[in-house]
């Protein structure tokens, strides 16, 4: 991790800056994928199975014993600590829920929003290097809250042709029976396309690779909704010298091991505290499973010195993390001073880890500074807000000259006319 004492204010828009590859460079060879999954259906799907994941497919839909059978293969102890999540996740979506509330803005005008859940919705979950069953009850819990009437599941198969049993086993306890062995770009575009097996969806969500990013990006030119730009996961942790370095460096490299383009960032006020988890990095490094991935991801990463909490913040907001830690004292304080952040977590007892599996909020959340304008996923993710209004015409009488008045200041006779014709009616009785 690389250290910086105090920079100027002027150098902070560089030190906010990803180490994120052209991934416009990416976008010629998914459009060949794209056009062969439009072209072959199934058959592309299983083509590009073998080429890239190196393994032969011959039903791309799992199976209804398979989904079953997955009970056998997860622990108990893993069931439970799903069954928990599941439980958090559902009850902090629930809460989002917004109950139909009419609005009269003037007598006779009365007009209101309602919820209406997206019909069918495509959900990616990545297989590869670590089986994101967690995603999957993040976007599915929400989905079936919604109400979405068909719920699309790619994910990639391993080297067998099997299905993580875990991923199948959340499916199973989501109601989730589409289920289809397909990663990639060829799984957003069968997603987005349809195919012989896969349905077309109208929304498509879940984090993937460069090449899921790009792939989702470009099918949102053909009128396909995403979740939200997603890249390499970050954190961003603020520290004083009451916080606990050991876990201050847990958490940077809970981040760091997801991938080699991860970037995690510690702002602090306390230079000790900046060497203190140095240390503990290195040491806790050492005993990683996932030591490469997150090794790379500390060379991409910094420390910074800052005189205050106030320019930690400031710093902060201009990076926009996708996580933002705050181990700091009367963290409340300044909570009014967070303005773009994708999720925040406060004081030392709560890791990010807590809302990347099971506290209830989502994980699924806007990086690469996409925060400073996206939410990240949520029950609103999954619906659609759909206006209504009712004019009585007493109604129409109150409101239909300003409207009149409007129409004829743009020029649209055709817009004063549908309103004029109805107050003559309406007079002439």
């Amino acid at each position: 991790m690389r250290k910086i004492l105090n920079p100027a204010q002027n150098a902070w828009a560089d030190l906010t800056t990803r180490p994120t590859k052209n991934l416009e460079e990416l976008e010629p060879g998914i459009k060949e994928t794209f056009n062969l999954v439009q072209e072959k259906g199934d058959a592309a799907l299983r083509e590009l199975a073998e080429k890239f994941d190196k393994v032969t497919i011959e039903n791309l839909l799992v199976s209804a014993e398979e989904i079953k059978a997955s009970d056998s293969k997860v622990s108990i102890e893993l069931k439970e600590a799903i069954l928990q999540a599941y439980s958090n996740i559902q009850l902090f979506h629930t809460a989002q829920a917004e109950p139909v509330k009419q609005t009269e803005t003037m007598p006779g005008v009365t007009c209101w929003r309602k919820s209406v859940a997206i019909e069918k919705v495509g959900l990616y979950i990545p297989g590869g290097t670590a089986p994101l069953f967690s995603t999957l009850l993040m976007l599915g819990v929400p989905a079936r809250i919604a109400g979405c009437r068909e719920i699309v599941l790619c994910t990639p198969p391993s080297a067998d042709g099997s299905i993580h049993p875990a991923i199948l086993y959340v499916a199973n306890v989501l109601g989730i029976t589409k289920v289809v062995k397909a990663g990639g770009a060829q799984a957003i575009a069968a997603m987005a396309f349809g195919t012989e097996s896969v349905p077309a969806v109208d929304k498509i969500f879940g984090p993937g690779n460069q090449y899921v990013t790009v792939a989702k990006q470009l099918v949102n030119k053909y009128g396909v909704a995403i979740d939200l730009p997603a890249g390499p996961s970050e954190v961003l942790v603020i520290a004083d010298e009451s916080a606990n370095p050991a876990f201050v460096a847990a958490d940077l490299l809970s981040q760091a091991e997801h991938g080699g383009d991860s970037q995690v960032v510690l702002l602090t006020t306390s230079a000790a505290l900046l060497d203190q988890v140095e240390v503990e990095l290195k040491a806790q490094l050492d005993i990683l499973p996932r030591k490469g991935f997150a090794d790379k991801a500390l060379s991409n990463s910094i420390g910074i010195v800052l005189h205050s909490v106030d320019d930690m913040l400031a710093f902060s907001n201009l990076y926009a993390p996708e996580h933002l830690i705050l181990s700091i004292r009367n963290f409340d304080e300044v909570l009014d001073l967070i303005t773009n952040a994708g999720s925040v977590f406060l004081g030392n007892y709560s890791p990010e880890s807590a809302g990347d599996y099971a506290s209830g909020t989502n994980h699924t959340l806007p990086t690469n500074g996409y925060a400073r304008a996206y939410s990240g996923v949520s029950l609103d993710s999954f619906v659609k807000k759909i206006t209504f209004q009712y004019i009585t015409p007493a109604g129409l009488q109150n409101i239909g000259s300003t409207i009149e008045v409007m129409a004829e200041a743009e020029g649209l006779q055709a817009h004063k006319n549908a309103v004029s014709i109805r107050l003559k009616e309406i007079n002439h009785v």
